[in-house]
This record gives C-alpha cells, sequence and structure tokens, in this order.
C-alpha cells in the first residue's frame, strides 16, 4: 500500500457497466523522500478506483496490484489501484525518514 495524493479525475466517454457507481481519480504517488520534504511528486502518476469520495488535494492510501481488485470478489472489475482510505491526517517522522533514506 502506498500514499498518494489526488490530483485530478479521469472521465470516460464510455465505461464498463460494472464501473458505475465510483469514480477514477489521478494520483501521484508520494515516495519517503517526498512526504519528509514536502516536495512535489516524483512518480508517475496512476489512476486508481475511487468509492470513498476523496477531494482533489487529499492524501489517500493505495492498494495496488491484485490487491487492488479482492474488494469486489466474488464480482470482477478491471482495477489495478483502489483507493483504500482517505488520510485525515499524515504525520512524518525526519529522523525516521533520514535514517530510511541511508
Amino acid at each position: 500500500m502506498r500514499v498518494a495524493k489526488v490530483v485530478g479525475t479521469v472521465t470516460l466517454n464510455r465505461c464498463l457497466p460494472s464501473y458505475q457507481g465510483a469514480r477514477l481519480k489521478l494520483l501521484m504517488p508520494l515516495a519517503t523522500h517526498d512526504l519528509a520534504g514536502g516536495l512535489e511528486p516524483s512518480d508517475d502518476a496512476l489512476v486508481a478506483w475511487d468509492e470513498l469520495g476523496a477531494a482533489l488535494g487529499s492524501f489517500v492510501a493505495v492498494a495496488e496490484g491484485s490487491e487492488a481488485a479482492q474488494p469486489f470478489r466474488p464480482a470482477v472489475k478491471p482495477v489495478d489501484a483502489y483507493v483504500a482510505a482517505i488520510l485525515d491526517e499524515l504525520e512524518v517522522d525526519p529522523n525516521l525518514v533520514k535514517s530510511i533514506l541511508e
């Protein structure tokens, strides 16, 4: 699971019927150094399924890969990333980040 920032929404002109009821959000995953220094995200953007209603600028926890499809079992939805939680507060210990990066 990774932390990401919501930077936009994705609009489809046609979609699968199984996509009804949720929104697709454009996210920027945040690396450890991004979280520690408040830097701009350095990773590629990713599109994630969002049923929680994350707002623009929100920090979210994102599940990716096969874990992203687990909430939809037994139905199958073609998703690779899922917004698992909206983070109300994000606190980063700079000393811990420094030891991780060294």
